[in-house]
């Protein structure tokens, strides 16, 4: 058996290997930044550099899922040897987060997420090319406002999330975040603690008003008797008719 021959042959089988690889490593990459680029021109966010540099596209995608970009630096502890896989355990979960916090930015179902888990390039790929438009004003994750998980970072040419932390007080509200009016029961004032209510003076009783009776109606004048209509003219006397006591002619 030639052993020179052998060991060329595997040489020459991890080569292809490495170089199949590397091949896909390169189309995925190249793949997965473009798609990442469309979707940061949906969030809005400046320059279409960000989604080319290696790590910095990775702590935006959790910037945009509503997840401290800081948290990308675990990725760097997947090396640790005995604890690397917990760590890569734990990042994939985070990584799953944010793709389901953009997904539901982009107008797609939480059941989408599913999709990501299994063909993260499909996903993205869908994404970043059909007609949904970004909306940052959904429902504030769970982890928001406080907590190791939180986004508390703001950078020049990336939005700020409303949704990525809910206000909290002496703390700012993201820009453009309102919270919903408070609706529902709402309790009475009580004295603080340790504090007796002050007594209230009773009420003073209400003196009876007396309203006198009403005067009877004035009696109505009496009427003057109307006057008689006077008799009826008598009639004019005829001349030729022989008057009373006139003796006739001869």
């Amino acid at each position: 058996m030639d052993s020179y021959g052998d060991s060329t042959a595997l040489a020459a089988a991890y080569l292809i290997a490495a170089l199949t690889w590397f091949i896909f490593a390169v189309v995925f990459y190249v793949l997965g930044s473009l798609f990442l680029m469309k979707i940061f021109e949906k969030a809005g966010v400046e320059g279409k550099w960000r989604a080319w540099v290696p790590f910095y596209n990775v702590m935006i995608f959790l910037k945009l899922g509503d997840l401290s970009p800081w948290l990308a630096f675990g990725f760097l502890l997947t090396w640790v040897p005995f604890l690397g896989w917990l760590v890569g355990i734990a990042m994939a979960v985070l990584m799953v987060l944010a793709a389901w916090r953009v997904g539901l930015k982009l107008q797609k179902s939480g059941a989408w997420v599913v999709l990501y888990i299994f063909l993260s390039i499909v996903w993205l790929g869908i994404n970043a090319f059909d007609k949904s438009r970004w909306n940052p004003n959904i429902v504030p994750a769970s982890w928001a406002g406080n907590g190791f998980l939180a986004d508390r970072t703001v950078w020049q040419g990336i939005p700020v999330q409303p949704s990525a932390q809910a206000p909290a007080p002496g703390y700012g509200a993201p820009q453009g975040y309102q919270p919903p009016a408070a609706q529902g029961y709402a309790a009475p004032q009580q004295p603080g603690y340790g504090q007796p209510a002050a007594p209230q003076a009773p009420a003073a009783p209400q003196a009876p008003t007396f309203q006198p009776p009403a005067a009877p109606p004035a009696p109505a004048a009496p009427q003057p008797p109307v006057t008689p209509p006077a008799p009826p003219a008598p009639p004019a006397a005829n001349p030729d008719a022989p008057q009373t006591g006139e003796q006739p002619p001869a």
